[in-house]
């Protein structure tokens, strides 16, 4: 009784972020075979992340966008894209949702460099990478900001994520917004660590 219970938790899990199923992965399986409590708990953080009161299911599912580029998750991407269509998110935006990724994927690795080296030489010089997208964005400056945090935060880059921060705050977001957008990141990530 405990693995049909267990393995429905498991597919109820999935089907939270668009998945079958047949995305069933041997980790998860191996979590459904012996009543793991974390099972439970990780589809109780994924749910309860996705539906924070600051976010709205389309900022949701298009955070779920962009961790699962940023992670590579080949299943995931079209997943969430078509959960945040369903909520109303336009082919622009989910567009620029992959631009950001992948703007912060340079972003991220660049500026960790000169936080890490730390010589006048690095930081004084210009970064040279273009990022004309960030100063008309289709998703709006606020939600881009946050976001480019949240990705940089996955990434791991302590000054890009205190630039998003401060930005975020200075458009007037509130820290419990910025709190469950973060999140949401790591819960999705905790994830994608096991499919």
């Amino acid at each position: 009784m405990f693995a049909t219970t267990n393995q429905d938790t498991a597919v109820q899990l999935l089907e939270t972020v668009g998945l079958t199923g047949a995305h069933l992965s041997g980790k998860l399986q191996s979590l459904a075979n012996v009543d793991a409590r974390y099972l439970k708990d990780l589809k109780i953080n994924v749910t309860n992340a996705i539906a924070a009161g600051t976010l709205s299911k389309k900022e949701a599912y298009l955070i779920g966008l962009a961790v699962a580029v940023n992670e590579r998750h080949a299943d995931l991407q079209p997943a969430f894209e078509k959960l945040a269509v369903q909520e109303g998110a336009t082919e622009k935006e989910t567009a620029e949702v992959l631009s950001c990724t992948s703007l912060m994927a340079a972003n991220n690795v660049y500026y960790r460099f000169r936080h890490f080296v730390n010589k006048e030489y690095y930081t004084a010089t210009p970064a040279g990478i273009r990022m004309s997208i960030m100063a008309n964005p289709v998703l709006g400056k606020e939600f881009f900001e946050l976001l480019s945090l949240v990705v940089s935060a996955l990434n791991g880059c302590e000054m890009c994520v205190t630039s998003h921060e401060e930005a975020v705050v200075k458009h007037g977001t509130e820290q419990q917004r910025v709190l469950e957008a973060v999140r949401l990141g790591a819960v999705l990530r905790s994830l994608i660590v096991l499919l």
